[in-house]
C-alpha cells in the first residue's frame, strides 16, 4: 500500500471514530480493513453494536469468527487493518484483546494514528506485541491529532506514559485561573508577580 493509500484509508478511520457513542471510560477509535488489491473489507467503530466493543473487534467480526476452528475471511491474511488507536493489549470486557484478534485473523499489517495513552491501562502493548507475532505495524503521527480528536472529552493524564498525547494537552496556567475570580487590576498585578519570580 502507498503512503496516499495509507492516508485515504487512515482518515475513513478517523471519520469512523467520530461516529462512536461518547464514553468518558473508553476511547473513540475508528478501524477499517482494506485488502490486498485495496478494495474495503470492513469498518467498525467502537461501541458500534454494543457499549464494549471495540473498532477493530467490530470491523473483524463482519468477516467471520477467525481462529483455527473458525477461519475468517480468506483475504484477511494479505489485508492491513487501520486503526485510529494502537490495539489493546489488555481488557476486561471481553475474553481477547483486539491485539489477539488481529494476530489469529493472520492480518498481516496493522496501521495507527497513534499510541494508546496510560489513562485506562498503565502499559499498553499492542504495538510490541504485534512486532513479536511477525504483524507489519506501521504507526503515522501525522493523523495523530485527527485521531485524538474524537476523545478530548477524556481527562488525559498530563504525564510521559501519554505517549504523545499530553504534547496536544492545552496547560492553562495559573495566572488565567486567578483572572477568573479577581478583577483586572488585581489580574496585573498578579501577573507582573508571576513574571518577576519567572514562572
Amino acid at each position: 500500500m502507498s503512503s496516499q493509500g495509507d492516508a485515504r484509508w487512515m482518515r475513513l478511520a478517523v471519520e469512523l471514530a467520530w461516529l462512536c457513542p461518547p464514553s468518558d471510560s473508553a476511547y473513540s477509535v475508528g478501524a477499517v480493513i482494506v485488502a490486498a488489491d485495496g478494495t474495503e473489507l470492513s469498518r467498525g467503530f467502537s461501541r458500534e453494536s454494543d457499549p464494549v466493543v471495540h473498532a477493530e473487534e467490530s470491523a473483524l467480526a463482519k468477516l467471520g469468527p477467525g481462529g483455527p476452528d473458525a477461519p475468517g475471511d480468506p483475504r484477511l491474511p494479505g489485508a492491513t487493518i487501520y486503526s485510529t488507536l494502537e490495539p489493546c493489549s489488555q481488557r476486561k470486557s471481553r475474553p481477547r484483546s483486539c491485539t489477539e484478534l488481529i494476530i489469529a485473523s493472520g492480518i498481516r499489517r496493522v496501521v495507527i494514528a497513534w499510541r494508546e495513552p496510560a489513562l485506562f491501562v498503565a502499559d499498553c502493548r499492542g504495538y510490541e506485541l504485534l512486532e513479536q507475532a511477525g504483524v507489519e505495524v506501521t504507526e503515522l503521527p501525522a493523523f495523530s491529532e485527527q485521531a485524538a480528536a474524537p476523545n478530548r472529552h477524556l481527562k488525559f493524564l498530563s504525564s510521559e506514559r501519554s505517549r504523545g498525547v499530553c504534547g496536544h494537552a492545552r496547560i492553562i496556567r495559573p495566572s488565567y485561573r486567578i483572572a477568573t475570580v479577581c478583577d483586572f487590576s488585581h489580574f496585573l498585578v498578579i501577573v507582573a508577580l508571576f513574571c518577576a519570580t519567572g514562572r
